[in-house]
């Protein structure tokens, strides 16, 4: 439960600004946690109709947890390397505009300075090249974390598919 919460803690801290690589690292220890001492769901089998439905629905409830914790872990560990690979995660549309925010803020770097652009070409060149990367690596940012959550989601769906499909092959999920 507290490993769960300190995910939800990190993943919205680390939402603000660029993914950063150590964001891969927290994933992956996160992940490494919650397959070492998380216990993947079972349903056993039970006769009495009663209970049959009260332990689907608990089956149910921690089968979704584990899933969707599993899918945040993943997600944290892929989010840098998704928004720099671009055949990771293509973002159709979403990079051209943001290389095309990358160049305003280069021109605009070029205005801001008027005329001491004319005194140091080199330092005029450093700061039109950072003000783009600044630009790109936000715009780029912000599209990743707005589509972070179907990655989650996707991965989520995944887990749960695989434990329960497993949970049937072992016959846990009784008749």
């Amino acid at each position: 439960m507290l490993g769960t919460a300190l995910g939800v803690v990190l993943a919205f801290s680390l939402a603000e600004g660029s993914w950063q690589w150590f964001s891969t690292y927290l994933g992956l220890t996160l992940l490494a946690v919650v397959l070492a001492f998380g216990r993947v769901p079972t349903r056993t089998s039970a006769r009495m109709s009663a209970r049959t439905a009260t332990r689907a629905s608990v089956y149910g409830w921690s089968l979704a947890a584990y899933a969707l914790v599993v899918g945040l872990c993943v997600a944290l560990a892929l989010a840098p390397a998704l928004q720099r690979w671009d055949w990771l995660f293509p973002m159709p549309g979403t990079r051209d505009s943001c290389a095309q925010a990358g160049r305003y803020e280069s021109l605009h770097a070029r205005a801001a300075l008027g005329d001491l652009a004319g005194a140091d070409p080199g330092a005029l060149a450093y700061t039109e090249e950072q003000q783009s990367r600044a630009a790109v690596d936000d715009c780029l940012s912000a599209t990743t974390t707005r589509w972070l959550p179907v990655y989650a989601l996707g991965t989520a769906l995944v887990v749960a598919g695989a434990v329960w499909v497993s949970g049937r092959r072992r016959g846990d999920l009784g008749a």
